[in-house]
């Protein structure tokens, strides 16, 4: 394995452990309201990230709502407009090179099909068909529990006929709702699911 993807991994693991941590301070701070949308949520973590000693440390910052411009040639006037956007981008420079890693966030209720179809279709498929770069997805459990969401995920995903791309469970050492899925273009994609349940505001 060459240095560069050693590296990779482990950028990917500091992204990951940021974002772990953020949400921790978040559940502990108590000041978010459940009945916020989804930006709202990130925009909380994205300071809690950026404002953590271990981010200064590893000389990660974090963005969000960034604009993702794929392709440079035969654009035409107003093309920024259309871009995609993805919820976050971290990035570093290390070795003369840029390091960049990609989250998208969704919220999620367990009784609320709309949003667990809106989390495979505004979120998983773009990672797997590359609109967006590799990455993981970010799950804002509001109402419910993790383990029934994810069985009403995965419903939606064999009643497409996707069986092999549902999500499974993962032992992860920094958080506990930690999922997987497997897909035949992009291999592994992850999934970190946040509760923000059982929190009076």
């Amino acid at each position: 394995m060459k240095l560069s993807i050693i590296y990779k991994n482990a950028y990917e693991d500091d992204c990951i452990e940021l974002i772990v941590n953020a949400h921790n301070i978040a559940i502990s701070e108590k000041k978010f309201q459940i009945n916020w949308l989804e930006n709202d949520f990130s925009e909380l973590l994205r300071h809690y990230i950026n404002e953590s000693e271990l981010s200064l440390e590893k000389g990660i910052t974090c963005k969000t709502e960034e604009k993702l411009l794929i392709e440079t040639e035969n654009q035409i006037k107003k093309f920024a407009d259309k871009l995609p956007r993805i919820d976050f981008v971290y990035f570093k420079v290390w070795s003369k090179k840029r390091f960049e890693y990609f989250m998208e966030a969704k919220r999620l209720k367990e009784k609320d099909s709309k949003l667990k179809k809106a989390y495979i279709d505004g979120g998983m498929d773009r990672f797997i068909s590359e609109k967006y770069p590799m990455g993981c997805m970010i799950g804002y459990l509001l109402e419910g529990k993790t383990n029934q969401t994810i069985i009403g995920i995965n419903s939606l995903l064999e009643k497409d006929k996707r069986n092999a791309e549902t999500l499974i469970f993962k032992q992860n050492k920094l958080i506990k709702t930690y999922y997987e899925s497997n897909h035949s273009d992009i291999g592994t994609l992850k999934h970190l699911i946040f509760e923000f349940t059982n929190t009076s505001n």
